[in-house]
């Protein structure tokens, strides 16, 4: 598989982490974008208006973001790309921030080039 070549950012450095790691970039998966709120409210309401869309959402107190304690974390199968990530953190940008919220990093687990 050649490698990609990703743009500079918090998303390329992540994407070229896993593909020097071995994982086939080509591979869809869960992808887990949290999002910070201040209040466990406006997780709530945010959780609820994605979860109208079909996303998996779950809020918690993590307090990883000591102004903003509640997590909501959504997860969206696809192809980790790095335009594709990109526009779906937009997409949870737009909705978060009528919520006094924001993006605060996206995750997933690895697949092998060999699977």
């Amino acid at each position: 598989m050649p490698p990609f070549d990703f743009p500079d950012g918090d998303n390329g450095d992540v994407l070229r982490r896993l593909q020097k790691n071995g994982d086939n970039l080509t591979k869809p998966r869960d992808v887990d974008f949290t999002v910070v709120f201040a209040t466990e409210e406006s997780a709530q309401e945010f959780a609820e208006h994605l979860v109208g869309y079909g996303y998996k959402v779950s809020v918690s107190n993590s307090n990883c973001v000591p102004d903003l304690p509640w997590d909501a974390v959504v997860t969206k199968h696809m192809v980790p790309s790095h335009g594709g990530i990109t526009q779906f953190e937009e997409e949870l940008q737009e909705i978060a921030e009528g919520l006094g919220g924001r993006n605060d990093g996206w995750g997933c687990f690895s697949q092998d080039v060999t699977n």
